[in-house]
């Protein structure tokens, strides 16, 4: 198992307990909380008090009373629509710590939430007792500018890091899909945007992690060096886990510097059956080949109207300017005409176009991720259209061409019957295409009619390693494919 115990890691006070894994009993939340400090605490306690465990301060913080902050859980405590019973709001490492050990004494099955973007995507939990909100587990433990390296909490929001390291012109190249996103949330379910092209995904970014595990141990990985090849990948391998190995709480990862200047060079093209996804193929593949060394090869396919290819270069004014003069040629080339011939307009823009790394689903509908060989990106797109047709269901496709991932997206109000077929007919398309079909978000009368993940290869070894993690299945239980 990666990681051993550190004496600070699990404190004392919340081993003191040894209680049933059964109860949770109202009536344990309503015992005062100055009993639990001159009564011994029987095998009944699983109060918000109990699970707060002693003060830790080990790192230098602490919550307002030094222990996690721990409380009956509230009506919109909800994980897929299943209610917990307690929240936890640790602050850091060893108060995770602290209040998982206390947990596992307990048997809480326990899923983690940081601000709630992604709350949704995955399967609902089959059983939820304990949420530990991670919002309170902010900020920025370490930026080494010299190194290009920043070790930062988990609940930091990704827009608030974004700011404390742009005074030194530095980065983590990762997009933000949905405002608000955390660290430890897009770990946990692997978000990447358009500059995953260019810049790789956070599986890529992420060189080290500290995560606490189901039954309170802290483990380490990874490190603050870019090259560090010592030990288990467990960054690697809790990446994209939905939180069922373990709580992220520390990440450490690689930076770039901001690029002095970008361009986006947006082609827009009609799309009328195979000849118009031949086309957005043609001017993909000639994009590739070249060496422009873009950051992002995007494309966006609304409900009806033409397509938009938007190809993001980033570096130096001077070579920006000609890169984008040279990728507006090529792409005029490629498409046969000139710069507005043939239904074709290629423009140079400082300016993202404005579904620039949006998902392409609203609150409530249906989100799906689709996967295939850049071959493949012709015929995903070509399917999606067809299937929309055929259905009589709006749907929005969107993402990197540049590495075969893109989402799409279908309205909320949609019939969910025709909704599970066209989640059926993309997922043999993108099975055609060499890639996968994924249901990220789902309203439930979807979710009740699809299988969100498909055929996955490898299940037998995810659930070895899911119960070598956490045996007892006790975090996030469900949530994961195959009912991990």
């Amino acid at each position: 198992m990666p990681g051993t115990p550190s004496p600070h890691d699990a404190s004392q006070g919340a081993l003191s307990n040894p209680p049933s894994p059964h109860d949770a009993s109202q009536g344990a939340l309503s015992s005062p909380a100055s009993q639990r400090d001159v009564s011994p605490r029987g095998p009944q306690d699983a109060s918000p008090r109990a699970l707060s465990g002693p003060p830790a301060q080990r790192d230098g913080r602490s919550g307002t009373d030094g222990v996690a902050l721990v409380r009956p859980a509230g009506p919109t405590d909800v994980v897929g629509g299943v209610p917990a019973r307690f929240v936890a709001a640790p602050e850091t490492t060893a108060q995770v710590a602290a209040v998982l050990t206390a947990a596992a004494e307990r048997g809480l099955t326990v899923v983690a939430r940081g601000s709630g973007s992604k709350l949704d995507w995955g399967a609902p939990p089959t059983s939820l007792d304990l949420i530990v909100d991670t919002r309170r587990l902010t900020g920025v433990v370490e930026h080494a500018a010299g190194d290009l390296i920043v070790v930062v909490r988990a609940g930091t929001p990704l827009a608030e890091l974004r700011q404390v390291l742009a005074p030194a012109g530095q980065q983590l190249a990762l997009d933000d899909p949905l405002p608000g996103s955390t660290v430890g949330g897009a770990v946990s379910v692997n978000t990447s945007g358009p500059r995953r092209m260019g810049y790789g995904t956070i599986r890529d970014l992420l060189i080290g992690v500290t995560l606490v595990r189901a039954d309170g141990v802290v483990a380490h990985a990874g490190g603050k060096v870019v090259k560090n090849v010592a030990g288990y990948d467990l960054g690697k391998l809790v990446t994209g886990a939905y939180g069922t190995l373990g709580l992220i709480t520390e990440c450490a990862f690689r930076l770039h510097p901001v690029p002095a200047a970008q361009a986006y060079v947006r082609c827009r093209v009609p799309l009328a059956g195979a000849g118009g996804a031949d086309l957005v193929g043609r001017l993909v593949t000639a994009v590739r080949a070249a060496q422009l060394v873009p950051d992002a090869l995007e494309v966006d396919v609304p409900v009806a109207g033409p397509v938009e290819l938007v190809v993001l270069l980033g570096g130096t004014t001077a070579g920006v300017t000609g890169r984008a003069e040279a990728t507006r040629r090529l792409l005029a080339a490629a498409a046969g005409s000139g710069d507005r011939g043939d239904g074709v307009e290629i423009v140079v823009d400082t300016a993202p176009p404005q579904w620039w790394s949006g998902y392409p689903w609203s609150a409530g509908g249906t989100g799906l991720k689709l996967t295939g060989v850049l071959s493949g990106v012709p015929d995903l797109l070509g399917a999606a259209r067809s299937v929309a047709e055929r259905y009589d269901v709006p749907i929005r496709v969107r993402g990197s061409a540049g590495t075969g991932v893109l989402y799409a997206g279908l309205p909320a109000g949609a019939d969910p019957d025709r909704v599970a077929r066209v989640v059926e007919e993309l997922r043999g398309a993108a099975g055609a295409a060499g890639g996968h079909a994924v249901v990220l978000t789902a309203p439930d009368r979807v979710r009740d009619r699809v299988d969100l993940w498909g055929p996955v290869d490898g299940l037998d070894l995810m659930r070895r390693v899911k119960a070598r993690f956490d045996p007892e299945a006790r975090l996030a239980p469900g949530r994961f494919v195959g009912g991990i």
